[in-house]
């Protein structure tokens, strides 16, 4: 079993051994699906985990654009359409200095599996540009989604590619290139998710990963016959998954403790309440300030420069921040804190020796392609309302994202129970993965 699971890890590396991020992913899967493909007639002798492992097309562009000084600025912009076998392809655009092809590969193939685990009809795609939106006026960041779009225009559509927000992507970006593609295709249709709910948008998005962490951490913990209500919560991050999924937390009557951004992180041993939340919330969505400012206001918090909040003592954790924030020497300090739950609420946020470490010493741990899948769940929700011209209610949608985030953790559960643990990573890994490998089995060799 090992000897197959390294010739294929050799396989991949050869064709990807300068995108450490998209290795880390593919590594982190096949551990889990290399002995139930084995076992599996169905799927053995297919190649069915190597043709998921690479793309179906990767597309890589020039974006030109003009900045407030009449400087004439270029940026990369990527879109990895990565596996449209259960629908077209669905993923959000990133756009960060950080952005290249292994971080857009990795997010493409992890959201296969996170889409194929929501049972919506979507496939897999990311995309982005390492274009960094901070500090930029509106008219530059106006320029430049013009550009971009420019460019992504004729690879996407309703049927084809559908693309959303992700971290540097918010309402602002999404109306900007939206209204491009509107005005280059003479067309208003649902080709973009995170939409205005006046113009086409879905209520509960902007909520909806931050809500669906909660959810699935809240769904792990009543298995185990608890909840969260009374438990402190570290959260990282501060945008908007971080910011919903603090607001869940209270919602649900925990004391959430600690957010984050890029500087360092605020520890409020009060427990950011909802005024105080929503003073975080203009501070980063309206003022675009950073975290540290919260002190100006709340004084009795501390600010910590330059780390991460996981030294905090708590009872759950959610990395709600970006990939690889979380390392084991955090794993062992957040469980030496007595933590015990662990719900991913940004992609990959946690490498694989705190994953490790998370699993032997039995942590509720949950992986992002499935707890934080509620955001693009209700993207598909969205594109269902534009396809039928039709809204639903806040209610509505919170309660299909809530039902979806249910069955998600019981599909995990149905392929992750182990002798006295359940393996979340592994229920979520091989509960996509069938789902994904039956439609391409079924359309052939494509």
């Amino acid at each position: 079993m090992q000897k197959k699971l390294n010739s294929f890890l050799r396989e991949i590396e050869k064709r990807n051994s300068h995108e450490p991020e998209f290795m880390q992913a593919v590594k982190e899967v096949a551990e889990d699906l290399i002995p139930y493909i084995i076992k599996q007639d169905i799927y053995h002798g297919k190649n069915i985990l190597m043709r998921m492992c690479e793309p179906e097309r990767v597309l890589m562009f020039r974006v030109n654009w003009v900045d407030d000084n009449g400087e004439i600025r270029v940026n990369r912009g990527y879109r990895i359409e990565m596996n449209s076998a259960i629908g077209p392809y669905k993923g959000g655009l990133r756009f960060h200095p950080s952005v290249n092809l292994s971080i857009l590969k990795f997010l493409a193939f992890e959201q296969v599996f996170k889409n194929s685990l929501t049972t919506l009809p979507m496939g897999g795609g990311k995309g982005g540009s390492d274009f960094d939106p901070k500090n930029k006026s509106d008219s530059e960041v106006m320029r430049f989604c013009q550009s971009f779009m420019t460019e992504l225009f004729r690879h996407i559509g309703p049927n084809t590619d559908i693309p959303a927000g992700d971290i540097g992507v918010g309402g602002r970006e999404i109306g900007y290139m939206f209204g491009q593609y509107k005005r280059l295709k003479n067309e208003f249709t649902g080709v973009l998710t995170g939409k205005g709910v006046s113009w086409g948008g879905s209520l509960i998005r902007p909520e909806a990963t931050g809500y669906g962490t909660v959810y699935f951490a809240e769904d792990m913990l009543n298995y185990e016959g608890n909840s969260l209500k009374g438990k402190t919560v570290t959260i990282s991050g501060a945008g908007n998954v971080a910011q919903y999924a603090a607001e869940k937390c209270l919602h649900l009557g925990a004391k959430v403790l600690t957010m984050s951004d890029s500087n360092g992180f605020i520890f409020d041993k009060d427990g950011i309440n909802e005024d105080k939340l929503k003073h975080i919330m203009f501070l980063k969505n309206v003022k675009r300030s950073r975290i540290y400012e919260y002190l100006k206001k709340y004084p009795n918090a501390s600010y910590v420069k330059d780390k991460k909040p996981w030294s905090i003592k708590c009872d759950v954790a959610l990395p709600c921040a970006t990939q690889n924030e979380l390392d084991h020497f955090d794993a062992k300090n957040l469980i030496s804190n007595g933590c015990y739950c662990v719900a991913e609420g940004a992609n990959m946020p946690c490498t694989i020796k705190a994953i490790s470490e998370f699993k032997q010493n039995k942590i509720l741990y949950a992986p992002g392609k499935a707890s934080n899948a509620g955001g693009v769940a209700v993207s598909g929700l969205e594109m269902a309302q534009n396809s039928l011209r039709y809204s639903w209610s806040r209610e509505e949608v919170d309660e299909k994202l809530k039902q979806i985030m249910i069955n998600i953790h019981r599909s995990c559960l149905e392929f992750g129970k182990e002798k006295d643990y359940i393996n979340y990573g592994k229920g979520a890994n091989i509960s996509s993965f069938i789902k994904v490998a039956d439609a391409m089995l079924a359309q052939g060799v494509v």
